[in-house]
């Protein structure tokens, strides 16, 4: 509860939440009205959104307010707050190394368990240092096992199961995770075909992986075949995708070995020789022998708001439910308990999450909401400053890095869903909280799951969606600014 006044989010509303009405003056009736934005924009499905005075929660305009949609990332704005008030925000995770027997002149006789704590940002330069931290424990021989232990989360295959296998935004979920349990696909023509590596790499580190392999298939489509084959994670690839080289992120489907898989490759460049990772199901127990710490909470929180990264946001929220006490053995479950979490503490009436990220399209949430909770914490001061600044745009797509209106946000994007909600500041110094939620569930439910990475017509669509988003702040900039 640190830092984020226990459970109070904010005194109570002092003007009740209905539309602003006053006379119109002629500069308003020059201004082109919000459902005309809409209506050129052309986007189709729905759209939704609430503009409301973050000091008294009065809306001052508002459309489809109470229905709710898909969320996309906007969810993590949630999930933040979820996160912090349960966790506190300067909680770090921890990843354990943990000897069940004692070390005895260098050697360990009985096992070694390398135990996640739920770290999202646990890297390859972590586990190295981890290794090192080891031998620094004077430990040089294993003669036991080596255990590899997630449990603390638990385990899903994907965060969104309708998602392609291979798109590196929707991994597995696990208390322990490496490099956002994702492995890095690498390619280059040689002469005789195609050279190919998979490696957890960081800044730092290279070390090639075997739990996730790939083989290039004289195809053109599908572009990526997925097999859970003997304990690994299987990959084809279409030769006539390749083109010269290239490189991208897969996701990891095996991600307790994957880590142990690298720790012990640090660990054999220490002289310190550990048997193949087993996965472990039990708790560890035992001496801790060393350990390394991801970054404050809050850090974290603003790193995943500012990338929009979708494991960050599983397992924090994951990890806020199990502090609660709250039942957590999959995320439906979780994102549940968050609901009813964001309608007791946000005021938020019919929030229904399926996820801690948005990606799952059966979330909703209403624009009325949304912008409710962000009049409710923003006295707090909690979220506006992690938030992202979001940049307003000349009409050619460039940056307007002197637009007057000033806006931090959290943006979400699925295909054929576009949302944005945060807070806008006008020249004046107006601060307002809005939500825009837009989609065409029709359009999204017509594409194949194959195509999701690229369906025809989307970033057309986004495009729009997002000059739509722009045009109704410039609109109240101008309405509600002076």
């Amino acid at each position: 509860m640190s830092g984020l006044g226990g459970a109070a989010w904010g005194a109570p509303l002092t003007v009740s939440l209905r539309p602003k009405l006053r006379p119109r003056t002629i500069v308003e009736q020059a201004i082109t009205g919000a459902d005309a934005l809409v209506e050129n924009a052309g986007l189709g499905g729905r759209v939704g959104f609430v503009v409301a005075d973050v000091k008294t929660g009065l809306i001052l305009e508002s459309r489809n307010a109470t229905i709710g949609q898909p969320p996309a990332s906007v969810a993590k704005a949630v999930t933040a707050l979820y996160a912090l008030q349960s966790l506190g925000a300067k909680h770090r995770f921890q990843t354990r190394l943990i000897a069940t027997s004692a070390v005895k002149n260098g050697i360990l006789r009985g096992d070694l368990i390398l135990e996640g704590g739920g770290d999202p940002t646990l890297d390859t330069n972590d586990l190295a240092n981890l290794a090192a931290k080891l031998k620094a424990a004077g430990v040089r021989e294993v003669r036991g096992r080596f255990l590899v232990s997630g449990g603390v989360l638990p385990f899903q295959r994907s965060i969104d199961p309708e998602q392609p296998d291979h798109l590196g935004y929707n991994p597995s979920v696990s208390g322990l995770s490496l490099n956002y349990n994702r492995v890095y696909f690498e390619w280059k023509r040689q002469s005789n075909g195609y050279g190919v590596s998979m490696d957890a790499r960081s800044d730092k580190y290279r070390p090639s992986v075997q739990v996730a392999r790939i083989k290039v298939v004289k195809r053109n489509l599908p572009v990526y075949t997925y097999k859970d084959r003997g304990g690994r994670d299987e990959w084809t690839v279409a030769q006539g995708a390749l083109g010269k080289g290239g490189a991208r992120w897969l996701p990891v489907r095996k991600p307790e070995l994957y880590s142990g898989e690298v720790f012990r490759s640090f660990a054999r460049s220490h002289g310190i020789v550990l048997k193949a990772p087993k996965v472990s199901k039990k708790s560890a127990s035992g001496t801790v022998v060393a350990r390394v710490s991801s970054p404050e909470l809050r850090d974290i929180v603003r790193g995943m708001l500012k990338y929009s990264n979708n494991l960050t946001a599983e397992m924090i929220g994951l990890s806020a439910t199990v502090k609660r006490g709250k039942r957590a053995n999959t995320l439906r479950a979780s994102a549940a308990e968050m609901s009813a979490w964001a309608k007791s503490a946000l005021g938020m009436k019919n929030v229904r999450l399926v996820d801690h990220s948005g990606l799952g399209e059966a979330s909703r949430i209403s624009a009325s909401d949304m912008s409710l909770a962000l009049v409710k914490v923003h006295q707090n001061g909690v979220l506006k400053p992690i938030l992202k600044a979001i940049p307003l745009r000349f009409s050619d797509g460039k940056v307007n890095k002197n637009h007057p209106i000033k806006v931090r946000a959290k943006t979400g994007t699925l295909n054929f869903v576009s949302a944005l909600a945060g807070y806008m500041t006008a020249e004046d110094g107006t601060e307002l909280a809005f939500a825009i939620f837009a989609s065409d569930m029709k359009k999204r439910s017509a594409i194949k799951r194959a195509d999701r990475e690229k369906p025809q017509g989307e970033r057309g669509w986004n495009k729009r969606a997002k000059k739509l988003q722009q045009a109704l702040i410039e609109r109240w900039g101008a309405l509600y600014g002076r």
